[in-house]
């Protein structure tokens, strides 16, 4: 086993802290209207210019193992908040960087970690209960363009096209994010159906960086009981091979033999395929896999109806222009069904929904409906250069997620006004004892560094707006850095989703927390210099530590 370093009290926070303050400072230049890029370099190919929080984190690794930690941990901050919300990882960052940095000083000071972790998870409580009560649900249109716009660093052109795209396929309906071949950036209405099961195993990923697969113009073979050996599939899965095109194959399940013989034959570059299991349970299954089918122009393979996987044939198969799986959903995007038959099955399925009486059945064959009849929503990110269509692409994955949360949650007042509005409830709020009180105060005074850091981006002093907005009594004035003027944020269209913030403080805290109650921090001694190279692969990150 190798040697490790311990370092206890000052020595290892001092030293985490450093990690936390290199991370945030890297990542909040690019809070708010007025913020900066940040230029990261990529193992091949152009630099990255990117605005967006949690790509720059993700992309900061410290040659000193305890201030990589305090950055690892600060980096989860973002995670945490861009998997809950989508977006708000910049807001989180600084909010986990203040907690840290006041707790930080408390302790040194003489206070209880543990009292005072109490005092801050008592804070965070009342300023997210006070968040929920300040938003209020979108009630058009043209707000949800303003949350786009917003969080898209306010780009009104993205925030209009994120609200067609919602207006067409619904809040709930399906919205992808392609790179486009023009330096137009325009919004397609594809029809499609996206069903919640993913790949069955990572190896069929085609697309690592997303950890997606993504299949164009696939054959799709469509099962309805369990599959453990290809023995009988042999026939059809050479004829595919033949065919030269990729294959998706929806089953019950796929087990053991058959899965492990997929993957081979993916790996080794012989057949382009992917495999996942049929949505739904039952008879539900069975229903929604005749959909799919219909939706494709392909045959379930049903012993019921006959049809063996020894006698299936390629124009049994569906067909579609493309599908797309990540780990928890795949989308069948363009089926070649046939038009007639979709328009039955939809009449089919509305009289259903009028003829049952149970409230569950109904959603489910309304989720069904949805699917067929629904379709996905293709936004496609035009630029003039590589880097600044994914720089673009960036921003309108963060607008898409925001416009998402703020249908779920509602919106509140934007520009880091909500969290501001929030501390305002602290002030009368008393823990058991002082070193609780301490824990408290020290959340009422992080709430602020959102708004002063967006103001600071802008050039203007983030003291004197804080003063000014806290002043007011009105919960929705506030400062709006892009025009540099006060007024009423809502009215001016500066908003943020309610769950964006929330999901911000929430993970903020819950980071901040562990750090200011660590006691010991302990890491790899470093490799002394000799026969083993490791050291020297610098290169291939996180190739280093491996033993063969």
């Amino acid at each position: 086993m190798a040697a490790k370093i311990v370092k206890f009290n000052t020595d290892a926070r001092d030293k985490m802290l450093k990690g936390v303050n290199v991370l945030a400072d890297a990542v909040k230049v690019t809070l708010g209207p007025k913020g900066r890029n940040v230029v990261i370099q990529k193992s091949f190919g152009a630099p990255r210019s990117t605005k967006d929080g949690v790509s720059v984190a993700k992309e900061i690794e410290l040659e000193d193992a305890f201030e990589n930690m305090g950055a690892q941990m600060i980096r989860e901050v973002a995670s945490k908040a861009n998997d809950n919300a989508g977006d708000g990882t910049t807001t989180a960052t600084v909010l986990a960087q203040a907690i840290v940095q006041e707790g930080l000083k408390a302790v040194a000071a003489g206070m209880n970690p543990m009292d005072l972790k109490r005092g801050i998870d008592q804070a965070v409580a009342v300023a997210l209960d006070e968040v929920k009560t300040i938003s209020k649900p979108v009630s058009n249109n043209s707000e949800i363009a303003q949350v786009g716009t917003i969080s898209a660093n306010g780009d009104a052109e993205i925030g209009e096209l994120i609200a067609l795209a919602m207006a067409k396929v619904g809040n709930e309906g399906v919205i992808t994010v392609e790179e486009a071949k023009t330096a137009e950036t325009t919004v397609d209405i594809v029809e499609g159906m996206q069903f919640d099961r993913g790949y069955l195993s990572p190896y069929f990923i085609t697309n690592p960086d997303k950890m997606e697969v993504s299949l164009e113009e696939p054959l799709i073979l469509l099962h309805e009981k369990k599959l453990t050996s290809l023995q009988p599939m042999l026939p059809v899965l050479e004829a595919v091979v033949q065919s030269g095109r990729p294959l998706l194959i929806i089953a019950e399940d796929i087990e053991g033999e058959a899965l492990a013989t997929l993957v081979v034959n993916k790996l080794r570059g012989g057949l382009r395929v992917a495999a996942v299991k049929a949505p739904g349970f039952g008879d539900r299954r069975k229903a929604m896999l005749e959909d799919i089918a219909i939706l494709t122009g392909g045959q379930v393979i049903s012993e019921d109806l006959g049809i063996k996987l020894e006698t299936v044939t390629l124009d049994m198969l569906g067909k579609a222009k493309k599908v797309q799986i990540t780990k928890d959903d795949t989308t069948i995007v363009e089926g070649s069904g046939e038009k007639d038959g979709i328009e039955a099955r939809v009449a089919q399925i509305k009289r259903q929904i009028e003829d049952t009486t149970s409230d569950y059945d109904k959603e489910k064959l309304q989720e069904r409906l949805a699917k067929l009849a629904g379709g996905v929503a293709v936004l496609r990110v035009g630029g003039s250069t590589e880097v600044e269509v994914k720089e673009k692409k960036d921003r309108v994955d963060d607008a898409l997620n925001a416009t998402r949360a703020a249908a779920d949650e509602g919106i509140v007042p934007g520009g880091g006004v909500a969290l501001l509005q929030a501390s305002k409830k602290l002030i009368d709020l008393k823990g058991v004892n002082a070193d609780q009180n301490a824990g408290i105060n020290i959340v009422r005074r992080a709430l602020q560094a959102p708004i002063r850091q967006i103001s600071e981006n802008s050039g203007v002093e983030g003291s004197i707006v804080v003063g000014k907005v806290m002043e007011s009594t009105d919960a929705s004035f506030g400062f709006n850095a892009q025009t540099e003027e006060y007024g009423d944020l809502v009215q001016m269209g500066v908003i943020d989703p309610a769950k964006v913030v929330r999901s911000a403080l929430k993970s903020a805290a819950s980071v901040a927390g562990i750090m200011i109650t660590t006691e010991a921090a302990i890491a790899d001694a470093p490799k002394k210099g000799g026969a083993g190279g490791a050291p020297d692969m610098g290169g291939m990150g996180g190739m280093g530590g491996m033993d063969f």
